[in-house]
């Protein structure tokens, strides 16, 4: 029997993955939930259309040697099939004039053990995003038989899924940062919405990011559909744009986990950790001070990093403040340059998906606190 897909936590080694691809990748148009990711002073607000196509290149080059790398490192690679993602979304319940990427399959594709599960996105430009995989998850269904493919309900997107007027050009700063703390995000209660970045998985517990991307419906279908495990609603209220946990809360082995310092777990949801001796700790300054041309992202993109095994990890390689400290926290680092794949989805962690790594689904937290987070 093969055994294919496998994977309970972010450290364990790691056997298999998917590494994305930036063929035809664009800018998406404005939409309710895209509106709220583009900070606004970005020179990219407006702006949609195929990303130009020596940028494109300059991606995949980074992309095929992160690929390589895995690989000389024993590591399984596969790769999605892009879809021309020029090309309007039209459904009946919404309209947007192109699609986006599958760069980044950590926003797509959950496994949480034996399972992987498409995610049920809430940007209309990602709509039919999971398609891209769709080959390998086949592939993976025919050759493995203990391999559960998943689907969660998929949403519809329509104008009650989100917040009318929530953006608004005026907001300063630190109301945003009010909004964010008082858990007020673009998307409403409406249908299950989680992008598969926003689930931290820790063995028998599911830390996920309320945000402006998962809501708190998705968490209640995360916990009637994984009964065995104890999920955590977790949020980090000194982020303005809460999109994703992979560039704030990144454990890289059991026991630690390096947290963004402008972006820190409150004190009350920090008690879980403490009981079971789990160290957090404040990660290392960027080496930038700005994000790549035509980026989303923020700088803190250095944080994101992908982890082998207990001792190795993949850092982004101008990333020196990262790296210096990853080699303090007794990590042997292997530097890939992927500046030029940051603008398309992200950076290592987000590029990738796990389909196996070793290792069981173990219980990091045995001793249970009341616990804030619990959903």
């Amino acid at each position: 029997m093969t055994k294919i897909v496998n994977s309970w936590n972010d450290f364990d080694p790691l056997k298999h993955v998917i590494v994305g691809v930036a063929d035809n990748s664009c800018i998406p148009p404005e939409e309710p939930a895209t509106s709220e990711k583009v900070p606004i002073d970005s020179k990219m607000r407006g702006m949609w259309g195929p990303r130009p196509q020596e940028t494109v290149e300059a991606a995949n080059e980074e992309l095929n040697y992160l690929a390589k790398v895995l690989e000389d490192h024993g590591v399984t690679v596969d790769r999605p099939t892009p879809l021309q993602w020029n090309a309007p979304v039209i459904t009946p319940d919404f309209r947007t004039d192109s699609m986006m990427t599958c760069m980044p399959p950590r926003d797509t594709l959950l496994t949480i053990g034996p399972e992987i599960i498409e995610a049920a996105m809430s940007f209309r430009c990602r709509f039919w995003e999971y398609l891209a995989f769709r080959p390998l998850l086949s592939r993976y269904f025919d050759e493995d038989p203990e391999f559960i493919w998943t689907q969660a309900p998929r949403p519809r997107l329509s104008d009650a899924s989100y917040k009318h007027n929530y953006y608004d050009e005026k907001i300063s700063l630190e109301e945003r940062l009010e909004r964010t703390a008082a858990k007020d995000f673009v998307t409403t209660e409406e249908e299950i919405l989680f992008d598969a970045a926003d689930v931290l998985r820790l063995g028998k517990d599911l830390f996920i990011q309320h945000g402006l991307t998962t809501n708190r419906k998705a968490m209640e279908w995360f916990k009637r559909k994984y009964p065995q495990l104890r999920i955590h609603a977790v949020n980090f209220p000194g982020d303005p744009y809460p999109i994703h946990i992979d560039a704030t809360f990144v454990p890289l082995r059991p026991g630690l986990i390096i947290n963004n310092p402008h972006r820190r777990l409150p004190q009350e949801q920090r008690a879980i950790f403490e009981a079971n001796d789990w160290q957090i700790v404040d990660a290392a300054q960027p080496a930038h001070t700005e994000p790549p041309p035509l980026c989303y992202s923020s700088v803190w993109l250095s944080m994101n990093c992908l982890v082998l095994d207990h001792k190795t990890v993949i850092c982004e390689a101008s990333e020196v403040h990262q790296m210096e400290q990853m080699d303090k926290l007794g990590m042997n680092v292997i530097p890939v340059p992927f500046r030029n794949a940051y603008p398309f989805g992200g950076a290592l962690h987000c590029a990738t998906a796990d389909v196996y790594r070793e290792g069981g689904c173990e219980d990091y937290f045995p001793n249970q606190v009341e616990d804030p987070t619990r959903v």
